[in-house]
């Protein structure tokens, strides 16, 4: 598995079209944790067959510095998928750290982009397994399988959400892409991402928040990427850099949360050590345990973040 993709933060995942040189040029040089080079709903049908050279032009002589480098593929509804992972994972190199399989909505689909990715990787070159997946989960079929994906191969590395296809694929009214739905008493999504989170956690892969469409509102952005953080997501993807600012604050721990969690290890291990305690009583509340796993999440999310704003 590539070395960047793994323990790196993805507190913001930009998506960047694969047949703009432009976005292509400036991706680089922007704050975002990962970059996805889109070759799926970006681009339009015949421009896929160049955007794949765009896309391998720049992941091979751009400088990413350390930030994740992720093409998204077609779905495997298409015919575009297979030219996909030969023409743009194939020839990329090993700077490419992972695909983003779109509209995934069977543990097979998983499974033969595996098989694909390995000959692929032997005919490259490259060592088997370096290139990792992300599903992205948008239709009915993937929400109902979605655990199933999650366990079906060790390539995985994260879930994703799709909210804009899913709600074409459930029936859910036209709204802001991202945004819940007028009408509804709460937040509609919220047994999806649920769900996402139970399945990514399970298999100890990250869980990433679908883009918010909503470019001139980065109030409601802060808004909407605060209630997947308290769920426990990991980032969100991002579709236009003034984004990517909000997304990075949103999903690292707060210096008070940071402080916290040090004031829980400091008191469990103070007991431990001096009275051989697990539980203890402590600035009026009970820790044990649990406290400290909680504790160590924090910090190692935060380890994360702070790796993700040292970059160059």
């Amino acid at each position: 598995m590539s070395k960047h993709s793994r323990s790196h933060s993805r507190r913001s995942v930009l998506a960047v079209p694969g047949s703009s040189d432009r976005f292509l040029l400036k991706a680089p040089l922007l704050d975002a944790d990962m970059v996805l080079l889109d070759l799926e709903d970006a681009v339009a049908p015949s421009e896929k067959p160049d955007a794949r050279a765009r896309v391998v032009r720049a992941i091979r002589e751009s400088d990413w510095g350390d930030k994740i480098v992720g093409v998204r593929l077609n779905a495997f509804s298409t015919p575009f998928t297979v030219d996909d992972i030969i023409e743009a994972v194939g020839a990329a190199g090993s700077r490419l750290d992972l695909v983003v399989l779109a509209k995934t909505e069977r543990p097979t689909e998983i499974a033969a982009l595996d098989l694909i990715l390995t000959q692929v990787e032997q005919g490259a070159e490259l060592e088997v397994g370096h290139v990792g997946i992300e599903a992205l989960i948008e239709t009915a079929h993937g929400i109902d399988n979605v655990r199933e994906i999650a366990g079906a191969s060790t390539r995985l590395e994260a879930i994703a959400f799709g909210p804009g296809d899913l709600a074409a694929s459930l029936g859910i009214p036209i709204g802001i892409v991202g945004d819940v739905v007028t009408g509804y008493p709460g937040d509609h999504y919220h047994a999806v991402c649920f769900a996402l989170l139970v399945a990514a956690r399970t298999h100890g892969l990250f869980v990433i928040d679908g883009p918010y469409l909503g470019l001139e509102d980065p109030g409601r952005l802060r808004e909407l990427a605060l209630r997947t953080r308290a769920l426990g997501f990991d980032g969100k993807w991002a579709i236009h850099p003034d984004q990517i600012g909000v997304l990075n604050e949103v999903y690292s721990p707060t210096d008070a949360e940071i402080d916290r969690a040090r004031a829980m290890l400091d008191a469990l291990d103070r007991a431990a050590k001096d009275e051989g305690k697990g539980a203890i009583r402590h600035g009026g509340e009970m820790f044990d345990e649990v406290n400290r796993k909680m504790a160590l999440a924090t910090l190692s999310r935060a380890r994360h973040a702070r790796d993700g704003a040292t970059r160059t």
